[in-house]
């Protein structure tokens, strides 16, 4: 693969800069879907027991509007600086993202910091378990932080809501990407979280992230990733908007867009949670 530090690095890439004093490293691991809140924490114990060398535990859940009833909603400037400048993070730091799954939720940190203005981030191929399984270094010691400011410039283009979707739907104007799996695209299967109709914006086209990925959940290069487009009758050519549960695979569509060439594209981020909830919206079933 080509390392990319404003999108992609492989595990060599860290491994050869896991020493430069302006790196910086976070683990953005979430707990499993659907687990339940006694599975709250897990992702930041498993941080505490195994992690990359000098990295800081980004909580999605945490960094988040807890204003807004929908879950890990992106956060106000205000507190986002804030938490960032606790994990010592900030201006002129190259930043690289992981996550314990392989490329899951460290997707949905790259789409933040860019929605913030900050573009010196890449996601690490293959997370943690490919850091692992190559025999790296791991630790269980907390990070040194060292404030600094960071400076944030908010890029409304690339969060969508849910008018926006709407009129995207109706009018035919952009791609809507949908992450998740076909069944749950279809309506074939209840969904995870209770009291949301199942099925899909309507107009919008299924792209299961999984399509996005290698079997050892590295992202596919270039040509694979648009094939996995093209599989799925996606129009390159309009502006496109991911979607998917709760806004955290859309972010792997997003990143994968990206590697493409693909820069005309913003993320909804209420998703399904917010969309499936609302009766008023419409929802189509099955491929289309």
């Amino acid at each position: 693969m080509l390392d990319d530090p404003k999108t992609l690095v492989s595990t060599e890439w860290l491994a050869a800069h896991l020493k430069d004093p302006d790196l910086r490293i976070l683990d953005a691991s979430i707990p499993p879907v659907g687990s339940g809140p006694e599975m709250a924490d897990s992702a930041k114990m498993a941080f505490e027991a195994t992690h990359i060398p000098g990295a800081r535990f980004f909580d999605i859940d945490d960094i988040s509007d807890h204003r807004s009833d929908l879950p890990h909603m992106a956060p106000s400037v205000e507190k986002f600086m804030s938490r960032l400048r606790s994990l010592g993070v900030g201006d002129g730091h190259q930043v690289v993202v992981y996550d314990n799954m392989g490329l899951f939720s460290a997707a949905r940190v790259w789409w933040l910091f860019r929605l913030m203005g900050q573009t010196n981030i890449a996601v690490l191929d293959g997370g943690l378990p490919k850091w692992q399984a190559e025999g790296r270094p791991v630790e269980d010691l907390p990070p040194v932080i060292r404030d600094r400011h960071m400076t944030v410039r908010v890029q409304n283009h690339l969060v969508r809501d849910a008018t926006q979707v709407s009129s995207a739907s109706k009018l035919k104007d952009h791609e809507i990407l949908d992450a998740r799996g076909a069944t749950r695209f279809k309506g074939e299967v209840p969904e995870p979280r209770e009291g949301l109709r199942a099925g899909h914006i309507p107009g919008s086209k299924n792209v299961p992230f999984t399509t996005l990925l290698n079997k050892d959940q590295t992202m596919k290069d270039t040509a694979g990733l648009k094939a996995a487009f093209e599989a799925a009758n996606v129009d390159l050519s309009k502006p496109a908007i991911t979607t998917c549960g709760s806004g955290v695979t859309a972010a792997i569509l997003s990143l994968a867009l990206e590697r493409i060439g693909k820069t005309d594209h913003s993320l909804y981020d209420g998703s399904w949670v917010e969309w499936g909830a609302f009766p008023t919206l419409p929802v189509a079933t099955g491929e289309s």
